[in-house]
């Protein structure tokens, strides 16, 4: 997949979380033919939906360079983007699938891979002005969907909004100060769907209100 390539954005070998880094020094070593850097957002910055994850899966978009791209966390959420119509072609987990975002951008919170998949409050903190940059190149924004606590408050912190004033709740829309709109869901992980914490129904409700929101 090509580099995103927008300004202010962290380069493949970035050095501002040592541990991170450390991580995918040891990636690089142990799979060299995987993707092994920061994860680049994916889709059109002129979209007026921007979907916000926490961080790369480390067999997921750390090996493919796609966000939500090569592990289970892709299969709701690209299926329900194809059916509102925010996306063309097939997903089949791998970006030369030839799958292309219409009206919408993903990024994630974190944009390394960390141990675990935990990234620790100072990586989140680091990372939160590549976020920043990304919601200063998206001039047609209107609504951003924020798949979990993390990814919610990232999106607070860079609109210098304290995390305490607009609580995560699942399938809430919060209206930001500068008329942005946060909608809320539980992240699309194997753990949430597999337990029933998220089931499809729950989320294409929340896709069903953004397409909705944006068509009015």
């Amino acid at each position: 997949m090509p580099p995103d390539t927008m300004e202010g954005q962290p380069g493949h070998d970035c050095p501002v979380c040592p541990r991170l880094a450390a991580y995918r020094a040891a990636n690089r070593a142990a799979h060299p033919d995987w993707f092994n850097g920061p994860v680049p957002g994916f889709g059109l910055r002129d979209a007026r939906l921007l979907v916000v994850g926490l961080a790369p899966g480390v067999r997921g978009a750390n090996r493919t360079g796609r966000p939500f791209t090569g592990d289970h966390a892709g299969i709701l959420l690209y299926e329900n983007l194809s059916r509102y119509g925010f996306s063309s072609g097939v997903y089949q987990a791998d970006p030369a699938d030839g799958l292309a975002l219409t009206g919408c951008r993903i990024v994630n919170a974190v944009r390394c891979v960390p141990p675990g998949n935990l990234p620790e409050p100072k990586e989140i903190n680091a990372c939160n002005g590549f976020l920043r940059s990304e919601l200063h190149g998206m001039a047609r924004l209107k609504v951003i969907l924020a798949l979990g606590v993390t990814a919610h408050n990232a999106m607070l912190k860079a609109h210098g909004i304290p995390a305490a004033r607009l609580k995560f709740q699942h399938g809430a829309v919060h209206t930001l100060p500068n008329g942005l709109q946060l909608a809320d869901s539980y992240h699309v992980s194997r753990y949430n769907t597999n337990t029933g914490r998220l089931t499809p129904e729950m989320f294409d409700a929340v896709m069903r209100g953004i397409a909705q929101r944006l068509a009015a």
